[in-house]
């Protein structure tokens, strides 16, 4: 339970860091009535669905979202990040509850299971090896709701 409190710090703490932006413009020109895209990470951090950012100090922040149309599945069953810290994050846009989870070499963690809308998000210590990701949520994973993270 720790750990996860630790990974939403973390996030959070991202988040706000995230959003302290460079308030100098150099070009003169009136942004106050433009949105703002601050918050944003930068391209090379930003994930996709099966691909991963290398954070500093290695690791990798990944994306495996639920199935929309409420099958047992992600929206990839391939996942590829870096030795470190590995985040993966799932979004459940499913009417379904769902979750996410790592597992393997010693590994097992898993991230709150959370309702249409919600986020689940898990976080572990990887080296380089194979991994599986799936939804803790009892019969998922046996339903097909998994996926293979492979660490390099």
């Amino acid at each position: 339970m720790n750990r996860k409190l630790l990974a939403l710090a973390l996030a959070c703490s991202a988040l706000a860091l995230g959003a302290c932006g460079d308030d100098d413009d150099e070009s003169g020109s009136d942004t106050s009535a433009a949105p703002t895209t601050e918050a944003a990470p930068p391209a090379a951090e930003t994930t996709t669905e099966g691909s991963g950012g290398a954070p500093a100090g290695g690791g990798s922040e990944l994306k495996a979202d639920a199935d929309p149309g409420g099958q047992l599945k992600f929206t990839t069953d391939s996942l590829e990040g870096k030795p470190g810290e590995i985040t993966i994050t799932m979004a459940n846009p499913s009417d379904i509850p769902h979750a996410v989870g790592i597992r393997g070499d010693g590994v097992d963690e898993e991230g709150e299971t959370v309702e249409k809308g919600g986020t689940s998000t898990v976080t572990a210590e990887v080296k380089a090896g194979e991994y599986e990701f799936y939804c803790p949520v009892p019969g998922h994973e046996e339903g097909g709701m998994k996926g293979t993270l492979t660490v390099k």
